[in-house]
C-alpha cells in the first residue's frame, strides 16, 4: 500500500536525504545502523501510529515522552482546535501563558516564577546563563550521559572519573573556548563531585549544576537519593545554583516531577515535552530572587517570538488538568508493570530500568547507574530487538540509549502484546 501520491517511505525518504541533511530533522529518526528504512509517520491516535504504507505500530516513543494521553486525544485536540480559531501566534502576551505559568507553580513546590520557551535546549541554554549571572561565576557541572539539548555548552563528551575530567567538544563547530567552562563529570558519584568542588581551580568558579534526576537519554537511570542530597547540600554551601532538568521526568513520574519524589528541591528546574501536550513549548523557574535576574527586570536577556504561544499553552493545560484527575499516576504506574515484571524476572543477559511511565532494557550489562556502565552495552543484540519487535508491528525508541513511554492511552491489550513480544525475544536469545 502507497500514498495517494504514489511514494512509498522509501521512496520518500531517498526524496528527503535530496533537500534535508541526512533525511531527517533529529538523527535518531534516520534509523541509523538498524538495518530498517526509517519510519514515516501518517497519522496517530490512541496509542497506534499509521506510516504512509498504511502499517500500524503500537507506539511506545510516544514522541520521545511529549505525549502522556497519546495521539490525538480528544479533550487536548478540542481545546487546541478552539483556541487556533481565535489565532495562532501573536509575538504578544495571552491569559493562556498565565494560567499555564501558575499551574506549573502550583504543581511544582520549587517554583515562585517561570519563563516559557519553545524547547527543552532552549530552556536549559537560558537556565544556565541566568545562573552565570546569577552567581556572576562562569564554571558550570553537569554529568555524563545527561543530555540537555545541542547547545554549545553541553556538548562535551563524557569521560570516566576525575582523573579523566572532560572538558572537549563532542561535535564540530563548537570552540574550545565555548566548553572550557563546562565540567563533565561521572553521574551518581558524590566522591569525584566533592573532590572537583574542593579544587582550587574550581571551588569559587562554580555557577551552577546541572542534571537529569532521573536519566533518560542513557536510557532509564534514575539518580540515587544519596547523590541529589550531596549535590544539594555543597551547591548550597558553595553558592552556586542547582539546576534540575525535568524536560522528560516533568509531570510523567509525578505531577511534581522527580523532585517531588526525591524530596530535594533545586534552585531553578526545566520542563519541556509533557508541558505542551504534543506543541512546541517549555519552561524554566525556580527562585523569585534567580528569576527576576531576567530582562526586562533585570540584566540577563532572553527572547522569543514564539515563546509561550498561546496554542502550546492552551495544549499544555488541557494535558495536565487530565494527569491531575485522581489516581491517573497509580494507573500509569500499573500500565507500566504490565510490561515491566513480567521482563525484569525473564532478563539474563542484560538488565530493566525503570520508573512511572518509562523503561529502559539494556543488553549486556547488569545494572546501569552511570554513563560508565554502559561500557559493554550490546548494540547489535539491541538492533535484533528492534527488528524483532519492528516485525511485530510494535514501535520502540530506535536506539539503545534511550527510554520507552507508556502513555495512558496504551490499552492493556497493547501492553500485554508488547510484554509478549519481548518474552518471546529474550526466551529465544537469553
Amino acid at each position: 500500500m502507497t500514498t495517494t501520491q504514489g511514494l512509498n517511505r522509501k521512496e520518500i525518504f531517498e526524496k528527503s536525504k535530496k533537500v534535508i541533511p541526512g533525511g531527517v530533522n533529529s538523527p535518531v529518526r534516520a534509523f541509523t545502523g538498524l538495518g530498517i528504512d526509517p519510519m514515516i509517520v501518517k497519522e496517530g491516535k490512541g496509542d497506534l501510529i499509521t506510516d504512509v504504507d498504511g502499517q500500524s505500530f503500537i507506539d511506545y516513543c510516544m514522541s520521545w515522552g511529549a505525549l502522556l494521553h497519546g495521539h490525538a486525544q480528544e479533550e487536548v485536540t478540542q481545546r487546541v482546535i478552539e483556541r487556533t480559531k481565535l489565532g495562532t501566534s501573536f509575538g504578544i502576551t495571552t491569559e493562556e501563558e498565565q494560567k499555564l505559568a501558575e499551574e506549573l507553580i502550583q504543581g511544582v513546590s520549587s517554583l515562585e516564577k517561570v519563563r516559557f520557551v519553545s524547547s527543552g535546549t532552549e530552556a536549559v541554554m537560558s537556565a544556565i546563563r541566568l545562573a552565570r549571572g546569577f552567581t556572576r561565576r562562569p564554571i558550570v557541572i553537569k554529568f555524563n550521559g545527561n543530555y540537555h539539548g545541542h547547545a554549545d555548552p553541553f556538548l562535551v563528551k563524557a569521560g570516566s572519573g576525575v582523573s579523566q575530567l572532560s572538558q572537549q567538544a563532542s561535535s564540530e563547530g563548537v570552540p574550545k573556548e565555548v566548553v572550557k567552562h563546562t565540567l563533565s563529570l561521572p553521574y551518581n558519584d558524590c566522591a569525584v563531585f566533592k573532590k572537583v568542588i574542593n579544587d582550587p581551580c574550581y571551588s569559587q568558579c562554580v555557577a551552577g549544576v546541572v542534571l537529569e534526576p532521573i536519566g533518560a537519554n542513557m536510557g532509564v537511570v534514575p539518580a540515587s537519593a544519596a547523590f541529589l542530597n550531596c549535590l544539594r547540600e555543597e551547591t548550597q554551601r558553595m553558592g552556586a545554583v542547582l539546576l534540575f532538568d525535568e524536560v522528560i521526568s516533568g509531570f510523567r513520574v509525578s505531577y511534581g516531577g522527580a523532585q517531588k519524589l526525591y524530596g530535594v528541591e533545586p534552585d531553578l528546574s526545566c520542563f519541556g515535552k509533557i508541558i505542551g501536550g504534543g506543541f512546541p513549548a517549555a519552561a524554566f523557574g525556580g527562585r523569585k530572587e534567580i528569576m527576576d535576574c531576567l530582562a526586562p527586570q533585570g540584566s540577563v536577556y532572553q527572547a522569543g517570538t514564539l515563546s509561550g504561544n498561546p496554542v502550546a499553552m492552551e495544549a499544555g493545560l488541557a494535558t495536565l488538568e487530565i494527569a491531575k484527575r485522581p489516581g491517573f499516576y497509580e494507573e500509569l504506574k500499573r500500565k507500566t508493570a504490565i510490561i515491566t515484571k513480567p521482563v525484569r524476572r525473564q532478563i539474563k543477559k542484560g538488565c530493566l530500568q525503570e520508573t512511572t511511565g518509562m523503561f529502559t532494557l539494556f543488553f549486556g550489562v547488569e545494572k546501569v547507574s552511570s554513563f560508565e556502565d554502559l561500557v559493554n552495552l550490546d548494540k547489535e543484540r539491541f538492533k535484533a530487538y528492534f527488528q524483532f519487535m519492528w516485525d511485530k508491528r510494535i514501535y520502540i525508541s530506535p536506539s539503545p540509549y534511550e527510554a520507552c513511554f507508556i502513555s495512558s492511552a496504551h490499552t492493556d491489550e497493547h501492553l500485554e502484546k508488547a510484554r509478549d513480544a519481548i518474552l518471546e525475544f529474550l526466551r529465544a536469545r537469553d
